[in-house]
Protein backbone atom coordinates (compact mmCIF):
# COMPACT_ATOMS: atom_id res chain seq x y z
CA UNK A 1 0.00 0.00 0.00
CA UNK A 2 1.07 3.60 -0.53
CA UNK A 3 0.94 6.87 1.37
CA UNK A 4 -2.02 7.89 -0.80
CA UNK A 5 -3.99 4.86 0.36
CA UNK A 6 -3.00 5.32 4.01
CA UNK A 7 -4.16 8.93 3.91
CA UNK A 8 -7.42 8.00 2.20
CA UNK A 9 -8.18 5.38 4.85
CA UNK A 10 -7.48 7.88 7.63
CA UNK A 11 -9.81 10.35 5.88
CA UNK A 12 -12.56 7.72 5.68
CA UNK A 13 -12.48 6.82 9.37
CA UNK A 14 -11.89 10.41 10.50
CA UNK A 15 -14.92 11.52 8.50
CA UNK A 16 -17.07 9.07 10.44
CA UNK A 17 -15.44 9.01 13.89
CA UNK A 18 -13.56 12.34 14.16
CA UNK A 19 -15.56 14.81 12.05
CA UNK A 20 -14.59 18.40 11.38
CA UNK A 21 -13.60 20.23 14.57
CA UNK A 22 -13.24 24.03 14.24
CA UNK A 23 -11.24 24.36 17.48
CA UNK A 24 -8.61 21.85 16.44
CA UNK A 25 -8.53 23.12 12.86
CA UNK A 26 -7.94 26.65 14.14
CA UNK A 27 -5.09 25.41 16.34
CA UNK A 28 -3.41 23.84 13.32
CA UNK A 29 -4.02 26.95 11.22
CA UNK A 30 -2.50 29.19 13.90
CA UNK A 31 0.52 26.91 14.15
CA UNK A 32 0.99 26.99 10.37
CA UNK A 33 0.63 30.78 10.28
CA UNK A 34 3.34 31.07 12.94
CA UNK A 35 5.68 28.89 10.88
CA UNK A 36 5.74 25.93 13.26
CA UNK A 37 6.77 22.58 11.74
CA UNK A 38 3.86 20.40 10.62
CA UNK A 39 4.67 17.51 12.93
CA UNK A 40 1.65 17.46 15.24
CA UNK A 41 -0.06 14.11 15.79
CA UNK A 42 -2.77 13.15 13.31
CA UNK A 43 -6.41 13.66 14.25
CA UNK A 44 -7.05 9.96 14.91
CA UNK A 45 -3.88 9.76 17.00
CA UNK A 46 -4.96 12.77 19.05
CA UNK A 47 -8.33 11.20 19.68
CA UNK A 48 -6.64 7.93 20.66
CA UNK A 49 -4.63 9.80 23.28
CA UNK A 50 -7.81 11.39 24.60
CA UNK A 51 -9.63 8.05 24.79
CA UNK A 52 -6.71 6.35 26.54
CA UNK A 53 -6.53 9.14 29.12
CA UNK A 54 -10.30 8.98 29.65
CA UNK A 55 -10.21 5.20 29.99
CA UNK A 56 -8.03 5.41 33.10
CA UNK A 57 -9.91 8.38 34.57
CA UNK A 58 -6.89 10.66 34.27
CA UNK A 59 -6.97 13.81 36.39
CA UNK A 60 -3.33 14.88 36.05
CA UNK A 61 -1.59 14.75 32.68
CA UNK A 62 2.00 15.56 31.77
CA UNK A 63 3.07 16.24 28.20
CA UNK A 64 6.70 16.54 27.13
CA UNK A 65 6.78 18.48 23.86
CA UNK A 66 3.95 20.94 23.23
CA UNK A 67 4.59 22.31 19.73
CA UNK A 68 1.44 24.36 18.93
CA UNK A 69 -0.78 22.66 21.49
CA UNK A 70 -2.76 20.43 19.12
CA UNK A 71 -2.16 17.22 21.10
CA UNK A 72 -2.45 19.27 24.29
CA UNK A 73 -6.03 20.22 23.40
CA UNK A 74 -6.91 16.58 22.77
CA UNK A 75 -5.45 15.60 26.13
CA UNK A 76 -7.14 18.49 27.96
CA UNK A 77 -10.48 17.25 26.64
CA UNK A 78 -9.95 14.02 28.58
CA UNK A 79 -9.78 15.84 31.92
CA UNK A 80 -12.56 16.67 34.38
CA UNK A 81 -13.22 20.34 35.14
CA UNK A 82 -10.86 20.20 38.12
CA UNK A 83 -8.14 18.32 36.24
CA UNK A 84 -4.68 19.64 35.47
CA UNK A 85 -2.38 19.36 32.48
CA UNK A 86 1.23 20.53 32.37
CA UNK A 87 3.02 20.63 29.03
CA UNK A 88 6.74 21.27 28.64
CA UNK A 89 8.10 23.09 25.57
CA UNK A 90 11.64 24.13 24.79
CA UNK A 91 10.89 26.78 22.15
CA UNK A 92 9.38 30.04 23.49
CA UNK A 93 7.68 30.76 20.16
CA UNK A 94 6.03 27.36 20.10
CA UNK A 95 4.92 27.82 23.71
CA UNK A 96 3.38 31.22 22.91
CA UNK A 97 1.36 29.75 20.03
CA UNK A 98 0.28 26.82 22.19
CA UNK A 99 -0.91 29.05 25.03
CA UNK A 100 -3.01 31.08 22.61
CA UNK A 101 -4.48 27.92 21.09
CA UNK A 102 -5.30 26.49 24.52
CA UNK A 103 -6.97 29.74 25.56
CA UNK A 104 -9.05 29.76 22.36
CA UNK A 105 -10.06 26.18 23.08
CA UNK A 106 -11.21 27.11 26.59
CA UNK A 107 -8.44 25.33 28.49
CA UNK A 108 -6.40 28.22 29.86
CA UNK A 109 -7.56 27.31 33.37
CA UNK A 110 -6.67 23.63 33.06
CA UNK A 111 -3.58 23.46 30.85
CA UNK A 112 -0.27 25.16 31.61
CA UNK A 113 2.65 25.40 29.19
CA UNK A 114 6.10 25.74 30.75
CA UNK A 115 9.06 26.89 28.68
CA UNK A 116 12.58 25.54 28.98
CA UNK A 117 14.53 22.32 28.76
CA UNK A 118 12.34 19.45 29.92
CA UNK A 119 15.26 17.83 31.73
CA UNK A 120 15.35 20.97 33.90
CA UNK A 121 11.59 21.38 34.23
CA UNK A 122 10.90 17.80 35.28
CA UNK A 123 12.87 17.87 38.56
CA UNK A 124 11.28 21.23 39.37
CA UNK A 125 7.83 19.71 38.88
CA UNK A 126 8.72 16.92 41.26
CA UNK A 127 10.02 19.40 43.83
CA UNK A 128 6.76 21.36 43.56
CA UNK A 129 4.70 18.25 44.29
CA UNK A 130 3.00 18.29 40.88
CA UNK A 131 3.09 14.49 40.66
CA UNK A 132 1.87 11.81 40.65
CA UNK A 133 0.58 11.96 37.09
CA UNK A 134 -2.00 9.56 35.69
CA UNK A 135 -0.99 9.92 32.06
CA UNK A 136 2.23 11.07 30.36
CA UNK A 137 2.69 11.76 26.66
CA UNK A 138 6.28 12.11 25.44
CA UNK A 139 6.73 13.70 22.01
CA UNK A 140 9.89 15.77 22.13
CA UNK A 141 13.54 15.38 21.07
CA UNK A 142 14.17 11.67 20.62
CA UNK A 143 17.76 11.50 21.93
CA UNK A 144 16.41 12.48 25.35
CA UNK A 145 13.64 9.86 25.37
CA UNK A 146 15.36 7.67 27.98
CA UNK A 147 15.71 10.63 30.36
CA UNK A 148 12.13 11.72 29.81
CA UNK A 149 10.84 8.21 30.38
CA UNK A 150 12.75 7.76 33.61
CA UNK A 151 11.31 10.99 34.96
CA UNK A 152 7.84 10.05 33.74
CA UNK A 153 8.04 6.70 35.51
CA UNK A 154 9.30 8.36 38.67
CA UNK A 155 6.36 10.77 38.67
CA UNK A 156 3.56 8.41 37.59
CA UNK A 157 1.10 6.59 39.80
CA UNK A 158 0.67 2.81 39.72
CA UNK A 159 -1.74 2.05 36.90
CA UNK A 160 -0.73 5.19 35.03
CA UNK A 161 0.08 5.22 31.31
CA UNK A 162 3.16 6.56 29.56
CA UNK A 163 2.96 6.98 25.78
CA UNK A 164 6.01 7.76 23.63
CA UNK A 165 5.53 8.91 20.03
CA UNK A 166 7.61 8.37 16.89
CA UNK A 167 9.37 5.14 17.85
CA UNK A 168 9.36 3.42 14.44
CA UNK A 169 10.73 6.30 12.35
CA UNK A 170 9.76 4.84 8.97
CA UNK A 171 11.60 1.64 9.88
CA UNK A 172 14.88 3.34 10.75
CA UNK A 173 14.57 2.00 14.30
CA UNK A 174 16.23 -1.17 13.02
CA UNK A 175 19.45 0.68 12.19
CA UNK A 176 22.30 -0.26 14.50
CA UNK A 177 25.07 1.93 13.05
CA UNK A 178 24.50 4.77 15.54
CA UNK A 179 24.45 7.42 12.79
CA UNK A 180 21.01 8.84 13.62
CA UNK A 181 20.75 10.31 17.13
CA UNK A 182 16.96 10.02 17.01
CA UNK A 183 17.15 6.30 16.32
CA UNK A 184 19.77 5.86 19.03
CA UNK A 185 17.43 7.57 21.49
CA UNK A 186 14.52 5.32 20.56
CA UNK A 187 16.60 2.15 20.78
CA UNK A 188 18.04 3.19 24.16
CA UNK A 189 14.50 3.80 25.36
CA UNK A 190 13.30 0.38 24.23
CA UNK A 191 16.26 -1.34 25.86
CA UNK A 192 15.72 0.61 29.07
CA UNK A 193 12.07 -0.37 29.22
CA UNK A 194 12.87 -4.01 28.44
CA UNK A 195 14.89 -4.12 31.66
CA UNK A 196 12.49 -2.02 33.75
CA UNK A 197 10.50 -4.21 36.19
CA UNK A 198 8.03 -1.47 37.09
CA UNK A 199 6.24 -1.28 33.72
CA UNK A 200 4.44 -3.52 31.25
CA UNK A 201 4.99 -2.18 27.73
CA UNK A 202 4.43 -2.76 24.05
CA UNK A 203 4.99 -0.88 20.81
CA UNK A 204 2.59 -0.50 17.88
CA UNK A 205 3.42 0.44 14.31
CA UNK A 206 1.10 2.94 12.65
CA UNK A 207 0.47 4.07 9.08
CA UNK A 208 -1.71 6.97 7.94
CA UNK A 209 -1.60 10.73 7.46
CA UNK A 210 1.79 10.86 9.19
CA UNK A 211 3.32 8.02 7.22
CA UNK A 212 4.92 4.97 8.83
CA UNK A 213 5.72 5.33 12.51
CA UNK A 214 4.46 4.10 15.86
CA UNK A 215 3.80 4.51 19.57
CA UNK A 216 5.30 2.86 22.63
CA UNK A 217 2.80 2.30 25.45
CA UNK A 218 3.83 1.50 29.02
CA UNK A 219 1.60 0.85 32.03
CA UNK A 220 3.12 1.50 35.42
CA UNK A 221 2.89 -1.51 37.74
Amino acid sequence: MSQIEWTAIDAYFNGLLSPSDPVLEQALAASDAAGLPQIAVAANQGKLLMLLAQSIGARRILEVGTLGGYSTIWLARALPVDGRLISLELDPKHAEVARANLASAGFAGIAEVRTGRAVDSLPRLEAEGASPFDFVFIDADKPSNPDYFQWALRMSRPGGLIIVDNVVRRGAVLATDGQDANVVGVRRLAELIADEPHVDATALQTVGDKGWDGFLLARVR
